[in-house]
């Protein structure tokens, strides 16, 4: 009797075991989840790669379209010589030259105020609201289309300054123009730096200036060098902030100052495609100057990105 009454009181205490077909429900239903977030996964990968694969092929497209229609005009005369004959003969050396000029000029003015406003808002600033303002802003700048910046450069630099339609009144359109991108890609450069590297500087003893100056910097340089190669290539290919400011029609020499006017390749493009005595006949000219665009543009961000590669070794 006793033996009945303990077997069913075990009966009655141990836990049931889970049915095997609700293990093997949860199971499929565990596969399904991890499948369908595959799926999804893979359907992004794929639309990314396409848009990068759009974006590649249409870029081979104009190089190509431009190479086929430009290379013929490409000569050593081409390259070395000013133009002659209402534009239709000679050469373009003055308006690379002047493209050199405004494009290097605006990082160097550039450069250290970017470089200085995103040390500030990074490590400085204490405020959060204004620093919210101060950035959008900066985001709002981004966006602002460089044909305001050439107005703004207009009346400002060549009118309320003085400067007159100048080199140095195009290296300062430029430079405000690409202001806001290195500002951006500094700051974002100085937020990757891990903190360990503040904490061991100042632990050590080190004042915050000169953490920043000889550690977060440093360790920061590539990065804002990404933000300079950004700023390069759109100022290199600016023509509405610098008809407005810098660039002439046609001058026979080469600038002697910072106050003498210029011709740049993307106005002198602008030029023959619409303002030329002879638009047809320039025509192979105008592929020619923008294939030698490109090229310039190029070689630039070929030189800049070498040297944030050997500062990348160097760290």
């Amino acid at each position: 009797m006793s033996t009945t009454g303990e077997t069913a009181m075990s009966t009655t205490i141990a836990p049931a075991p889970a049915p095997a077909a609700a293990r093997t429900k949860a199971r499929a239903d565990h596969r399904g989840g991890l499948g369908r977030r595959g799926l999804v996964e893979k359907t992004w990968f794929t639309l990314f790669r396409g848009a990068a694969v759009v974006n590649g092929l249409a870029l081979l497209v104009i190089c190509a379209f431009l190479a086929y229609n430009g290379l013929p005009a490409i000569t050593w005369e081409f390259l070395t010589e000013v133009p002659r004959n209402s534009m239709t003969e000679g050469g373009i050396w003055p308006c690379i030259v002047g493209t050199a000029i405004l494009a290097c000029g605006a990082m160097i003015v550039a450069f250290p105020l970017g470089v200085a406003s995103a040390i500030y808002l990074n490590e400085y600033a204490t405020n959060p609201r204004l620093v919210r303002v101060i950035r959008l802003g900066i985001n709002n700048l981004a966006g602002v289309p460089s044909v305001v910046f050439g107005l703004f450069g207009l009346a400002f630099f060549v009118t309320f300054m003085g400067l007159g339609v100048s080199t140095l009144a195009g290296v300062l359109t430029l430079g405000a123009l690409v202001l806001p991108i290195i500002i951006r890609t500094a700051e974002e450069a100085l937020r990757s730096v891990p903190d360990t590297y503040r904490e061991a500087s100042l632990g050590l003893g080190a004042t915050k200036w000169q953490t920043i100056s000889r550690v977060v910097l440093p360790a920061a340089l590539p990065g804002m060098l990404t933000g300079s190669i950004l700023g390069l290539s759109r100022a290199a290919g600016e023509t509405a902030a610098i008809m407005f400011t810098a660039a002439v029609f046609f001058t026979p020499t080469m600038p002697s100052s910072i106050f003498s006017k210029v011709m740049a390749l993307p106005y002198h493009i602008y030029v023959l495609a619409t303002a030329g005595t002879e638009i047809e006949v320039t025509r192979p000219l105008q592929y020619g100057t923008a294939l030698v665009l490109i090229a310039l543009v190029l070689g630039m961000n070929l030189v800049a990105i070498w040297l944030r590669a050997r500062l990348q070794k160097k760290l």
